[in-house]
């Protein structure tokens, strides 16, 4: 075997390639992600230190007065020990785990990718991504459905850096909403954001109230207008009519708003 095959794939060149194959690419949190990593050998042999997945994410942080993208790692999943892999060999792992409840939902441009990668000692390390459609739990789509009925229109979905709100990571998903209905003249924004933990999701509704007058705008400029309001939703709400979680929800921000 020559030295300058070597030299190749240490760079790269030649070397191991590998390919992850999902078994379902459209999940909602909490479901299990499984597939199989596929590895076919390249010109030379080598070793191969270790076999990583990750799933991962961006949120947004206000840095120096302008946003930038930060990217966040919500699984880091080992599949193999070192092992060595002969030329033109190939290799089938196949994976298995959970998708975390706080996974957020590719609504809009939010993107959810896993990553797999081959960590080969002295050589540039071959990987692969894969998006995948992270769709609403039953009662998050509930939830979304009956706010609409209400009379909000969703109109901007992202994540955001809070560690105040954050919990397992840095950041939260925001669902915002304008108001098209009774509540135009009251309320210039609703923002919902989802906390799902297996049957049960915490629901955190920002309402962010109309400035009127003076006062009201002193309110505003030193954000005393936002209020947070906690509801708590469990398996069994999610077999209540839309109509009916509508109701609740809008009684909620109307005690809110007194």
């Amino acid at each position: 075997m020559s030295m300058f095959k070597k030299l190749l794939a240490s760079v790269g060149i030649g070397s191991a390639k590998v390919d992850a194959r999902l078994h379902n690419d459209s999940l909602m949190p909490g479901e299990t992600i499984s597939g199989e990593v596929h590895i076919v050998g390249g010109d030379v042999s080598q070793e191969i230190d270790d076999i990583y997945m990750y799933v991962i994410t961006h949120y947004e942080r206000e840095r120096d007065d302008r946003k930038v993208k930060e990217e966040c790692i919500l699984v880091k999943h080992r599949l193999a020990e070192r092992f060595m892999l002969k030329p033109e060999e190939t290799k089938i792992i196949p994976f298995s785990f959970p998708l975390p409840y706080e996974t957020p939902l590719t609504i809009g441009r939010q993107p959810v990718y896993l990553r797999t990668g081959l960590d080969i000692k002295n050589a540039i390390d071959p990987g692969d991504s894969d998006y995948i459609e992270v769709r609403p739990l039953p009662v998050m789509s509930k939830v979304l459905d009956a706010v609409k009925e209400i009379g909000f229109q969703l109109y901007k979905v992202d994540c955001e850096y809070n560690r105040y709100l954050g919990r397992t990571y840095p950041f939260v998903q925001e669902f915002e909403f304008r108001p098209t209905g009774k509540y135009r003249s009251r309320l210039d924004e609703l923002e919902v954001i989802f906390f799902p933990r297996g049957d049960e999701l915490e629901l955190l509704m920002q309402i962010d109230k109309r400035a009127r007058g003076l006062m009201g705008a002193l309110e505003e400029a030193f954000n005393m207008d936002e209020r947070y309001v906690r509801l708590r939703l469990t398996a069994a709400d999610a077999q209540r009519s839309t109509s009916e979680l509508a109701q609740a929800i809008d009684q909620t921000i109307q005690n809110n708003l007194r």
